[in-house]
């Protein structure tokens, strides 16, 4: 008994499929690799694309792993938890998804030897947090850099790099100015204290259209939204920004409310009090002298009246996250009642309101902001397949640059980082499990050279070597892999770096996940029989993409 619940019992009936032990670690494995070979073609900048079609006919074109296993559906349970590491990367630092799981299936693959050889998976497990422990030390220590973050040259390096390898490379310099720009925007340093928050204050507005080169970065908001009265002022230098959070309208009654009118006074009176309250709320507005008012609810046909006739312009049922970008760029507050309204709350931090057609539709700006600590990017492309893949790719440089700026520190690309932490682990690694995890790593590399036609073999081994005769012990061994040719290059020099962060934790989601999966014997299957038949058992249950 544990905190006075009960102790949970397996009862294994007719219809549940049991298996155990070894067989289970070899299948887990096997769904593993069958995982990392799916996306093994998706690494370096010569990487392909996967064309992905969901169940309601939409295509996906991408090389982005995460997107790609997002749009897969296995039975397996193990390869349900790879793709599971894929979203935790992407969530955590935002690229790195295709390495993860190509590292994740190859430590799983070096374990297999050692199963077969009737070791306990709790030595091999050992082994590999042992190897993981030596590896972040390794990293934070020596075989990382310091960059400084307002070096904007530096950043943006790092960052195309990221991109080198992304559909977006083409107009590389494009994306690395909207990025860096983006991240300089929203970040905010509060008590010691760096926050950048991309997701809610970096809005990407995708319209189909034009060209890539013709995207840009404002500052301040676009929305997708008209004026409520087509008489209203629709561009205003300087305005003053009213930002509401109740609807300018009467409020009726619930489903329930039971009004009983017994003559015709009484109705008009009714309809008095209505206009009473919004003329009511309307002067609480008119007395602050906004040029602009922005609510979330609706805005009634008087009250678009009574604001038009005293030179102000309404924008109605905005988003609340919208709501709150506005207010970030221009610095006014969201107000919930029109009778609390101050002067204060009123923002004046915006140079410009217009409202502008684009293609089919209409779109609200509000920019040209003093301080803004919010941005809109502004995406152009030839259809929407191009738009939204240049958006995963964007989102990949804003995370990168993101890390940059909470964690200055870097580590060399294209495989070079994973050989020089490989050397380092053999020279100190006696066990088979450690040194297995070491030569695991080389799976980067590897792939690398693989996926632009190089001789693996004849590659590889030069890229030991040159690691093998690095001496200098305060400075990494910069020589990697060239993904566009399959030469080796020395990448120190080529300027290819990739943030510490994103490595860090590629190396632990990848080495806990292996040593997550090699921990279980047993998979229980408690499905319902249908039509007769057994249910499937783990063995059975194969990759099924999605039709």
């Amino acid at each position: 008994m544990f905190g006075g619940g009960r102790a949970p019992i397996v009862v294994l009936s007719n219809n549940t499929k049991r298996e155990s032990g070894r067989k289970v670690q070899l299948e887990n494995i096997n769904a593993g690799k069958q995982i990392a070979d799916v996306i093994r073609t998706c690494l370096g900048p010569q990487a392909m694309l996967k064309m992905l079609m969901d169940p309601m006919g939409g295509i996906v074109m991408t090389n982005d792993g995460n997107a790609i296993l997002r749009e897969i559906t296995v039975q397996h349970p193990a390869a349900k938890s790879m793709i599971e590491i894929a979203r935790t990367q992407d969530e955590e630092v935002g690229d790195g998804t295709t390495s993860v799981i190509v590292l994740a299936g190859e430590m799983l693959v070096a374990a297999e030897q050692f199963l077969e050889q009737q070791m306990h998976p709790t030595v091999i497990i050992r082994e590999y947090k042992k190897a993981l422990e030596d590896i972040v030390t390794l990293l934070e220590g020596p075989l990382s850099v310091p960059v400084d973050r307002n070096d904007k040259a530096a950043v943006a390096q790092v960052v195309r790099g990221c991109i080198g390898t992304k559909f977006i490379s083409k107009w590389g310099d494009l994306a690395v100015n909207i990025a860096l720009d983006a991240v300089n925007t929203v970040l905010l340093e509060e008590n010691g204290r760096t926050e950048v928050d991309i997701k809610r204050y970096a809005k990407v507005e995708k319209i189909p259209g034009g060209s890539i080169e013709e995207s840009q970065i404002m500052k301040g908001v676009m929305i997708n939204k008209d004026v409520t009265h087509p008489k209203m002022r629709r561009y205003i230098k300087n305005p003053r920004i009213m930002l509401l959070d109740c609807s300018l309208e009467y409020k009726k009654g619930e489903s329930q409310t039971n009004v009983e009118i017994s003559g015709q006074e009484d109705f008009t009176r009714l309809l008095e009090i209505e206009e009473e309250h919004v003329r009511r709320q309307c002067d609480d507005i008119i007395a602050l002298k906004p040029d602009v008012v922005f609510t979330e609810k609706g805005v009634s046909d008087l009250a678009q009246h009574f604001l038009l006739k005293a030179g102000i312009t309404a924008m109605r049922r905005l988003r609340k996250s919208d709501n709150n970008r506005i207010a970030r760029a221009c610095g006014a507050t969201v107000v919930n009642r029109t009778d609390e309204l101050q002067e204060s709350d009123i923002g004046t931090g915006a140079g410009l309101f217009e409202i502008k057609k684009m293609g089919d539709e209409y779109f609200c700006y509000v920019t040209e902001c003093k301080n803004p600590k919010a941005c809109t990017i502004l995406l152009r492309g030839a259809s929407k397949d191009i738009l939204n893949e240049t958006e995963r790719n964007l989102q990949d440089a804003l995370q990168v640059a993101r890390n940059i700026v909470l964690s200055p520190r870097l580590v060399p690309g294209g495989g070079a980082i994973e050989m020089a932490v490989c050397q380092k682990l053999l020279g100190k690694g006696t066990s088979g499990p450690y040194t297995a995890l070491a030569h695991a790593l080389e799976i980067i590399p590897r792939t690398l050279a693989q996926n632009c036609g190089a001789n693996t073999i004849r590659t590889l081994t030069a890229l030991r070597a040159k690691h093998a005769n690095h001496t200098d012990a305060s400075a990494p061994c910069t020589w990697g892999i060239d993904g566009e040719t399959g030469e080796l290059v020395e990448q120190g020099k080529k300027g290819l770096w990739e943030p510490l962060a994103v490595k860090l934790q590629t190396y632990k989601t990848a080495i806990e996940t292996a040593i997550l999966l090699l921990r279980i014997d047993d998979i229980v299957s408690g499905s319902k029989k249908k039509g007769g038949q057994e249910p499937p058992t783990p063995s059975q249950m194969a990759q099924q993409p999605q039709e």
